[in-house]
């Protein structure tokens, strides 16, 4: 061996000792920074607020779809309506700018969370003035969907980047030693504000509730109603704020050891960045299974509910069976990541799909004999029981499937760009399911057939002594419902879409489980360097370690 491999050989063995050691000092660091919630404990209750709050405009969205339903709105008209949830799903792409622009002394998390919370009240109060008219809860109106579209597009918009301004919040707000409760505060903070804004609002909206369990006397309306609760949490949102910005202040990036030599990259590398990683092949593979993959229980997730509300099921009950729901939400994903924080959560993505798709016919089974159960004008005490279960069990493979995607995202995230590609996963997974609830809700209409009848065969002699048929009234809308209402004709369904969809669904689900499973474990098997962006073009010597990672991107 000449002198000069000699020389190679022996460089290589320092640098993979260098190598070692460092990795080694790293882990030595990781286990003996314990979290120790001691001086956090102020700070984690803040975030917990902050993402109640955000969760609270997200549950009055899916609270007002249940509102509509009640009031005789279509699928298809519900299906204009699902667009107002997209800007959450497309959040990635103001991310950076959430990131980038900001006022010093003010602070970067700061100088976008208190205006965009400030006009999340405004708006809240504002829309409290006029939902009613919107609503067509006035004599004469219609429900008015286009435009309760456009305001809860532009709520879903702000909330969207209080989430991004609050999820950057966290890496500074708290210790570095207890950056792990963040995800607790999410997770726990938006299903506690979606509880408030969903079913608070319904269960106590419903006169029929409140007159039978609060009311001593029968009133016209609930205890709460919609504009009155915008109103409220409209003032909470306003007040809070202000509070928010006189008295907590923003811990800088400077003053954090660990964060004082990040370079403040800007827009003009955040994006050509975001551009390089959607363009990345195996992102681009991965992104296909994220779109396609809900397709499988598109009607089950999206139909039901509102198919319950039709068959009779009140929705002030609609909204009761959530509250069973909402501990086990929280304490399914803890139990889960037991088995999902391997190297390996998709095995277990994989193992939950079939038991989910099993469940969602047997979601669609009960709600076909839910007409056949009820009981005068209300449902058995075991209908709810036998529901709440049933929802229960679903709630296992689907949570399932949720955690082995976030430890999946967070297992192939480039460490340089972390926060930019969990993003985009995110916002990539999100659509997935934006996409196909609109089209589920729009379809569903168009595959359904029904017809008005009446007692002698669609044939009714009027006022006017004219006999008319009206065989043509398809009862497709609330005005052709009213029509055949008022000339003492019935509604009868003869093709049901919810039950064609969920048969589509599933076929499509086993196509979709024999070819997407292939290529999950194809994904999965791949070393992690293969989804890198920059970490994999970076060397582990000793001038690296003067070299500064990519901030993350919220």
């Amino acid at each position: 061996m000449s002198v000069d491999n000699k020389k190679i050989v022996r460089q290589d063995q320092e640098h993979q000792l260098t190598i070692k050691e460092e990795e080694k000092e790293q882990q030595e660091e990781e286990e003996e920074e314990e979290s120790d919630l001691r001086g956090d404990y102020g700070n984690v209750a803040i975030l917990l607020f902050l993402y109640i709050l955000q969760g609270i405009p997200l549950g009055i969205s899916s609270a007002v779809r249940i509102l509509l339903t009640n009031r005789g709105v279509s699928y298809k008209e519900l299906a204009i309506l699902s667009f107002a949830s997209y800007p959450f799903t497309m959040k990635v792409l103001w991310s950076p700018i959430v990131d980038a622009i900001y006022f010093k002394k003010i602070g970067r998390r700061k100088s976008w969370l208190i205006p965009v919370q400030l006009m999340i009240g405004g708006f809240m109060i504002f829309l409290a003035q006029r939902v009613n008219d919107w609503m067509g809860d006035s004599k004469g109106q219609e429900p008015q969907i286009i435009f309760l579209t456009i305001v809860f597009f532009m709520l879903w918009f702000l909330t969207a980047t209080q989430d991004i301004a609050v999820d950057g919040w966290c890496l500074t707000m708290l210790q570095r030693r207890n950056i792990g409760y963040a995800a607790t505060c999410n997770s726990v903070g938006q299903t506690a504000g979606w509880f408030i804004g969903y079913v608070i609002l319904l269960v106590f909206e419903s006169k029929e509730f409140c007159n039978k369990y609060i009311f001593s006397e029968p009133r016209e309306k609930g205890l709460l109603t919609l504009a009155g609760f915008l109103n409220f949490w409209g003032v909470v949102f306003l007040s809070t704020t202000i509070l928010l910005a006189l008295f907590k202040k923003e811990r800088s990036e400077f003053e954090d050891e660990q964060l004082k030599n990040n370079p403040d990259y800007g827009i003009k590398k955040a994006y050509p960045i975001l551009w390089k990683i959607i363009t990345h092949k195996p992102v681009m593979k991965f992104s296909i299974i994220l779109l396609t993959v809900k397709a499988s229980f598109a009607a089950c997730d999206t139909i039901t509910s509102l198919k319950l509300i039709e068959y009779g099921v009140p929705k002030d009950r609609i909204a009761l069976l959530a509250i069973p729901l909402v501990p086990v939400q929280i304490v399914l994903p803890f139990i889960i990541s037991r088995y999902t924080a391997g190297p390996k959560p998709m095995l277990f993505y994989i193992k939950a799909f079939p038991y989910r798709l099993i469940m969602t016919i047997v979601i669609a089974v009960w709600v076909f004999y839910t007409p056949k159960m009820i009981v005068g004008t209300d449902f058995p005490v075991y209908y709810y029981i036998a529901i709440v279960s049933i929802y229960m069990i679903y709630q296992i493979p689907f949570r399932s499937m949720y955690v082995a995607d976030m430890s999946f995202f967070a297992k192939i995230s480039d460490p340089l760009v972390g926060g930019t590609y969990m993003t985009l996963m995110n916002t990539i997974s999100n659509l997935g399911g934006s996409w196909i609830q609109t089209f589920s809700l729009w379809l569903v209409d168009i595959i359904t057939w029904k017809r008005c009848i009446f007692s002698d065969n669609e044939i009714l002699n009027v006022q006017n002594s004219t006999n008319i048929s009206l065989s043509n009234n398809t009862c497709k809308d609330k005005i052709e419902k009213e029509q055949c209402a008022e000339l003492g004709g019935k509604c009868f369904t003869d093709i049901d879409g919810y039950y064609i969809e969920i048969c589509i669904n599933v076929i499509y689900g086993i196509i979709w489980f024999y070819f997407g499973r292939k290529l999950i474990i194809h994904l999965q098997n791949l070393p992690s360097k293969d989804w890198y962006i920059l970490t994999k073009k970076t060397t582990n010597n000793k001038d690296d370690k003067e070299s500064i990672p990519l901030k993350k991107i919220p």
